[in-house]
């Protein structure tokens, strides 16, 4: 019901068994608790301590780091820990920790997805999967997306919003100053199947695959084109905020892979941003792929492995996978499916 309570939502879910609900709820809400504070940190901007400059370090991956970066990581593991999680992995972090090993779950996280656009004052967000806790931390959060058991996003945006699936639909939470609490601002995200936006970058366009070119030429061509209709194109570069226009408007992003060193795999980490977008996505009727292959059903190799994605409207991403399909195909005959 919309203007409901997170906590009342939570309360009102069943789970796998009559404990482990418990336990996840409360890591939801100990990181719902931890993004209001966050919140408070990104809104001083260049006035606040933990705002400050790039820091010399990096991050596993090799990413720069803002001290944004480490002070909402060290936020997010406190709550993990009161929330007695079992493993915890990281993006600011190259290996996962250990906190509790009896716990029923664990978390992978981003926590302070988009950090280049901090300086410029563009939306970001934190990005989380809760997973079943397998014997050890690799195997934990080397398990396929379908795994998952929850997952969500908040942005720090005009609002602060929580975005969160349990499995069983994708729900929005507005942080409510007034109340003090998040409510439900949305009753049942469900996203159109049919798109007439897409996301995708597309200064990079000469050096993309085939099958992604005469995708976006197609587009571009309009109603006069092949596809038959005008497109309109975004492009925020934050995944959060893309991942929240779709699924309150509609439309597709993409993230492919390119010919440049170090993009022949994509940019985008499976396990901890990937993954629950696209359990998201999925569960909000929409469709996530990484241009072949459902994003859900991969295989993660390493905990900071990169993969293309796409995502959004089903029937749209039906299409791309079909010119992902036969990239030999020309603009002349796009490979648009047959409606029955």
């Amino acid at each position: 019901m919309r203007g409901t309570t997170l906590n009342a939502f939570l309360k009102g879910q069943s789970g796998p068994s009559e404990a482990t609900p418990d336990h996840l709820f409360d890591l939801i809400e100990r990181f719902a608790k931890v993004a209001i504070k966050l919140r408070i940190a990104i809104q001083e901007g260049a006035l606040g301590a933990a705002f400050a400059a790039t820091l010399s370090s990096s991050n596993a991956d090799g990413d720069d780091q803002k001290a944004l970066d480490v002070h909402a990581d060290a936020l997010f593991l406190n709550a993990a820990q009161e929330a007695g999680v079992a493993f915890y992995a990281s993006e600011e972090q190259a290996d996962p920790m250990v906190l509790d090993g009896v716990s029923a779950f664990s978390v992978a996280i981003d926590p302070l997805d988009g950090s280049s656009n901090i300086d410029t004052n563009v939306t970001i967000g934190t990005i989380f999967s809760v997973l079943p806790s397998l014997a050890d931390a690799e195997a934990t959060f080397l398990q396929p997306g379908t795994a998952q058991v929850a997952a969500g996003f908040f942005v720090y945006g005009p609002q602060l919003a929580l975005v969160l699936t349990l499995g069983a639909g994708t729900s929005i939470f507005v942080f409510s100053e007034r109340e003090g609490v998040f409510l439900k601002a949305y009753g049942s995200v469900k996203i159109s199947p049919e798109a007439k936006e897409f996301a995708l970058n597309m200064s990079n366009y000469r050096h993309w695959d085939p099958a992604l070119r005469a995708y976006a030429d197609d587009c571009l061509a309009g109603v006069t084109g092949p596809r038959e209709k005008n497109f309109n194109m975004r492009w925020i570069a934050s995944l959060v905020a893309e991942t929240y226009r779709i699924l309150v408007r509609g439309g597709v992003f993409m993230y492919p892979r390119d010919n440049r060193k170090a993009y022949d795999q994509g940019r985008l980490r499976l396990v901890y941003e990937a993954n629950p977008v696209a359990f998201l996505i999925e569960q909000a009727g929409g469709d996530a792929m990484d241009g072949h292959t459902r994003i859900l059903d991969l295989k993660p190799q390493s905990l900071h492995e990169r993969t293309p994605l796409m995502f959004g409207a089903k029937d749209e991403i039906a299409i791309l996978r079909r010119y992902h399909a036969d990239p030999t195909l020309l603009t002349s005959s796009p490979p648009v499916p047959q409606k029955a």
